[in-house]
């Protein structure tokens, strides 16, 4: 999705007046938040992969309630 920002320079406008003008278009239009949203998005992890991450965790409890038990590491209090 393209979003052009223009601006006419007057006759008597510098190049400082003409780069604020630009600034507060760009602003209005929302540009810069538009793509530092689409930059920083990420995506939610699939039903398979969120399923392959809960086991592992299930495994790692489960392992360490097994040391526990045995005595080879001591219980957080």
């Amino acid at each position: 999705m393209a979003t052009n920002v223009q601006i006419e320079r007057g006759a008597t406008e510098n190049n400082a007046v003409v780069i604020r003008k630009f600034t507060k278009k760009v602003q209005e239009a929302g540009i810069l938040n538009r793509v530092r949203g689409i930059r920083y998005h990420e995506r939610s992890a699939s039903k398979y992969v969120q399923k392959k991450k809960a086991l592992k965790v299930l495994g790692r409890r489960k392992e360490m309630e097994l040391q526990i038990k045995l005595g080879k590491v001591r219980a957080r209090a």
